[in-house]
């Protein structure tokens, strides 16, 4: 799955490294303290997703500007701020096999770096006049706070609807992809309603990537880092189970629900809820959804200009839905 991802990026490789010192000067502090963090969770970035987005929807419509690549540094900031208070929040002591930063430098620490790049944030779109940015960007702030607040509120019940899960994905997961798409479309001087547009694409392509996910609760494929059953046993209401929820008799719904409620760490009930979610058809109508959303996502791309950039995005819309992990 490398390959395809190295395909993707094939036609900004050039900007993704540039923009990799770029980012790191944007982190830059007068605290050695800070510094000695930042240049820690420069060295242990992922497949660097955001950044992608941001680059290939400004080359698709336009010619890339400094601006671009500022708006692709204050999504990497706000996703670098969210990871270190997510850390904090689920006292995790790894993220992506590194160490975490509350594991290393204690919680306050975290709290206060994950503060400062908000911060940054601000700093740099307003020194630069990027309002139109800036408001992007808050807006999948705001957005993210409330879509984990919601879940919060509603995931451990397990009568949560569709709907309510639908709008929980769409902050956690597309709120993010969307601000990329509409931030590098606005960076290149588009009007309004192609800038909309990209931030609908973003988000279809968001929902589609978070669902995927929640498929591979299901698969046994050990490929990935996330063990099969993970979501039934920490109780996350997830779409194979909510559609299996609603369709099924009372009493295999009361089963469902006391098997996640009371059994979720025994491993042979978990293997059963995860047979009887396939045999519902739990699976496939997850499947359906997710080829829906995406091609929704593809529909969108079709009305932008067709070239090479437009061709790594349809590229990155199916790897969304085939990648191992």
């Amino acid at each position: 799955m490398g390959n395809t991802v190295d395909l993707i990026k094939a036609p900004i490789a050039e900007e993704m490294k540039l923009f990799e010192n770029k980012f790191f000067e944007s982190m830059k502090s007068n605290v050695s303290l800070l510094d000695r963090i930042t240049h820690y969770i420069v060295r242990r970035k992922g497949k660097q997703m955001r950044p992608m987005f941001v680059f290939l929807s400004a080359k698709m419509l336009g010619e890339m500007q400094e601006k671009t690549y500022r708006a692709a540094s204050f999504i990497e900031l706000i996703h670098t701020a969210t990871l270190v208070h997510d850390d904090v929040v689920d006292d995790s002591q790894l993220r992506r096999g590194f160490f975490s930063l509350n594991a290393i430098w204690k919680n306050k620490v975290a709290v206060l770096v994950g503060d400062y790049l908000l911060s940054k944030t601000l700093i740099i779109s307003t020194k630069n006049k990027d309002f139109d940015l800036l408001e992007v960007v808050s807006i999948a702030i705001q957005e993210l706070s409330e879509g984990e607040l919601l879940q919060l509120e509603k995931a451990r019940k397990l009568d949560i609807t569709e709907e309510v899960y639908y709008e929980i994905i769409r902050m956690k997961t597309a709120t993010l992809i969307a601000a990329c798409c509409k931030a590098g479309a606005l960076s290149v001087g588009v009007d309004e309603e192609t800038a909309n547009k990209m931030h609908r694409f973003g988000e279809l392509i968001g929902i589609a990537f978070q669902i995927k996910d929640d498929l591979f609760d299901y698969t046994t494929s050990n490929l990935i880092g996330k063990p099969v059953g993970i979501d039934i046993k920490e109780q996350k209401m997830t779409l194979p189970l909510i559609y299996t929820l609603n369709k099924v008799n009372d009493k295999d719904r009361k089963w469902l629900i006391n098997s996640v409620k009371r059994y979720n760490n025994d491993k042979k009930r978990v293997r059963e809820v995860i047979e009887f979610v396939k045999q519902n058809g739990g699976i496939e109508y997850t499947r359906n959804m997710m080829q829906k959303y995406a091609n929704d996502a593809l529909d969108i791309l079709k009305e932008m200009p067709d070239n090479e950039y437009r061709k790594s995005l349809e590229l990155l819309v199916n790897y969304v839905m085939t990648r191992e992990k």
